[in-house]
Order: structure tokens, then C-alpha cells, then sequence
């Protein structure tokens, strides 16, 4: 039991990012007070870059748990809205209209669906609905694109949302169950006690009994702190954003959504850049021309905004969930889908940490121990 003061938090939450503010939310919601820290505006923040997909499609190639884990987020995401729009009042947009990978050529029509077949092949897989479509069937259902895309693969599972009123919507709820949101946080140490953690920065420090790493890039530095790893590093993405326009497209692409508001994202780069967080017109060009391949209405819009963004990726791309092993209970999260998790992070990963302080079971896949296995030659 916890010997720290009633004014102190039950859980301190590391990184306010969309995977921080889920947790942070979850928690609440479970009636713990929480402490969320957050650097502020000099965070490499991955959430700046996501393309608010609620992502299922394919996901898990490998290791299948990934994909049941995701599925169970797009359903859990129906509960989080409802609960933001019921508790705050904001309408964070998610939609479950089904998502759709368009391919240029039968090259990718072919690679696509091979590795769709490996998916599902893949032992304890749980299966997701897909079609594949030709041109015309994907012409009757999408009249704006354009004759250069040859076919789609078509899930009803996949979705997408607004994440800047997603960001808005948790941090309210937050607010309002008596939480704290303290920017310009942070971390520089953080001390193991008996019976919890001394979190430290140049702002002061915090003790709580449990503590939950979140800070994307940051867990790199942070996770060592407390016996744990977190081996990610940056991948560059670079987006564009035309200007509003009339809906034409209700569905997400992987590679473009129009959002509620109208306007069109673009983004579907992946670039080992280091931490050089800027954009480049070779890459966006490119970007901006297979857009127009696929929707040719595009060429006539004009580009109000680009940037760039630094996602937080594993060795093989899936998430990383740890804990220590004794003592007061201390966990790390990274991942790099932290709106396509949102739902299961906020509805379900946090009540599990709020009533048992441990990582349920579902998630022992997703230990970085799965990158020292040692195969004997």
C-alpha cells in the first residue's frame, strides 16, 4: 500500500501525446488521480504527424496478436467516443465507414493480396472481412477516382477520426475528473523508492505510487530509469493538407483521408532521417502525384500546409508494452498507431492497470524480449 500523501497522484502518466492522454484518460475514468507530464512544445510528439486512421487492415503480419489487438480497439472506439461526446460534449469525429488500399498496378494488386493470404494463413490469426475489388467495382463505389487505379483491398473494420478534438476531448475529460495536465514537464530522473517512484525535473518533482511511461521517443532515455527498455527510433513522415473542398470521400485510404472538416491529407512516407524533423519536395512531390493518380479532382486544390513528423518505431514495427517484474508497479508503452489504439489504450489497457497493476496477459507478445531471442545456428 502506498504510503504517499492524499494529495498526491495514484498514477503518473510520462507523455501527453495521444498514448498518454489515452492512458491518462482510461485511468481516470477509473477514479484514480492521475498526473499527466508532458514536455510541451519541444517534444519530437509523434502525435503531430498521425494520420487519424482507426487502422485494422492487415495489420499483424507476423505476429497475429497485433491484429486482435487492433481489432479490439475498433470496436472499444465506439465506447471512447460516445463517452467523450456524453462526458465533454465534443464530437471527436470517428467514423467505421470501412477503409480502402488503392494500387496503382496489378503488381500491387498482386503483392497485396499475397500478403493478405500470408496473414490469414498465420496460426491463431484472428481472421477480419476483406474484399478485392476491380476498377469498376472500386469506380462504383469511389466515383472520383481516377482510370490509373487498377483495384483496392476493402475492410468494413477500418475507420478514422479527428485527432485534434480527439487531444481536446481527453484532456477535458481529464480536467474534469480532477486530474492535472502540467506542460513544460520535463523528465530529467526518476528515483525507485520502496513503495513507489520520485519523478524530478527542473520544475520540481512528483512521488506517486505507479508510473507509466508514454513519451514516445522519450522512453529511449526514460525506460532505463526503471530496469525497463524501450529499443524505438524515429521514421520520418511527411503530410500534406489541401485546402477544403466538397466531400467526395467518405472512406479513409492508408495513403489519403478527407477529414470532417474538408480539408485533404496526403501522407504515405517513411524515411530513416534521424531526428531531422523537416519536409522536402522530392518526397512530398512524389506523394502529391500518386494522389492525383488516384483521385485527379486533387491536381485542381491548392496545398495550405505541409509538415513532418517523427513516428516511434520498434525493430519490427509492432508496439512494445513492459513492466517491472517487483516493487511498486511501473509500465512502458510505445507504439506508433497511438489513434488506431486509442480506443483499446483508453476503454481497456487502463481499467486492467487501474484494478490489478498488471499487464494482462494478452500482451505478453509485445515484451522487448522478443528482440534478444538467440537462434541456435
Amino acid at each position: 500500500m502506498t504510503k504517499y500523501k492524499l494529495n498526491e497522484p495514484d498514477t503518473v502518466v510520462i507523455g501527453g501525446g495521444i498514448v498518454g492522454a489515452s492512458l491518462a484518460f482510461g485511468l481516470a475514468r477509473a477514479g484514480e488521480r492521475v498526473a499527466l507530464l508532458d514536455e510541451g512544445d519541444v517534444a519530437f510528439r509523434a502525435s503531430r504527424g498521425n494520420f487519424a486512421l482507426v487502422w485494422v487492415q492487415s495489420k499483424g503480419l507476423t505476429l497475429p496478436a497485433y491484429s486482435a489487438w487492433t481489432q479490439k480497439s475498433a470496436k472499444d472506439w465506439h465506447q471512447l467516443s460516445k463517452v467523450l461526446l456524453d462526458e465533454t460534449g465534443i464530437d471527436v469525429g470517428h467514423t467505421q465507414p470501412g477503409g480502402f488500399t488503392l494500387c496503382l498496378s496489378q503488381k500491387e494488386v498482386d503483392a497485396r493480396l499475397s500478403k493478405l493470404v500470408a496473414f490469414h494463413n498465420q496460426p491463431d490469426t484472428p481472421h477480419f472481412p476483406y474484399e478485392i475489388l476491380d476498377h469498376n467495382e472500386v469506380k462504383r463505389r469511389l466515383p472520383a477516382i481516377g482510370p490509373k487505379v487498377v483495384g483496392a483491398v476493402y475492410s468494413p473494420l477500418d475507420g478514422h477520426a479527428n485527432p485534434l478534438l480527439l487531444m481536446r476531448a481527453l484532456h477535458s475529460y481529464l480536467n474534469q475528473k480532477g486530474g492535472e495536465y502540467r506542460t513544460a514537464h520535463t523528465v530529467d530522473t526518476i528515483t525507485r523508492e520502496i513503495d513507489g517512484f520520485r519523478v524530478k525535473g527542473q520544475w520540481g518533482e512528483i512521488r506517486t505510487g505507479k508510473l507509466i511511461l508514454a513519451a514516445g521517443l522519450g522512453n529511449v532515455r526514460l525506460a532505463p530509469m526503471l530496469g525497463l527498455e524501450a529499443p524505438v527510433k524515429p521514421s520520418r513522415g511527411q503530410l500534406i493538407v489541401t485546402e477544403k473542398t466538397a466531400p467526395f470521400l467518405h472512406n479513409p485510404m492508408v495513403t489519403i483521408r478527407q477529414t470532417n472538416e474538408g480539408g485533404v491529407l496526403i501522407g504515405d512516407s517513411k524515411e530513416e532521417a534521424g531526428f531531422e524533423n523537416i519536409t522536402g519536395t522530392g518526397v512530398l512531390s512524389v506523394m502529391a502525384d500518386r494522389a492525383i493518380q488516384m483521385f485527379p479532382r486533387l491536381a485542381h486544390l491548392n496545398v495550405v500546409r505541409t509538415w513532418s513528423a517523427l513516428r516511434v518505431m520498434s525493430p519490427d514495427g509492432f508496439p512494445i508494452y513492459d513492466q517491472t517484474l517487483s516493487g511498486p508497479p511501473a509500465f512502458v508503452t510505445s507504439c506508433h498507431s497511438g489513434v488506431t489504439l486509442a480506443g483499446v489504450h483508453a476503454m481497456t489497457l487502463a481499467s486492467v492497470l487501474a484494478r490489478s497493476g498488471r499487464l494482462p496477459e494478452l500482451l505478453a507478445a509485445f515484451t522487448p524480449k522478443r528482440f534478444h531471442v538467440h537462434t541456435n545456428s
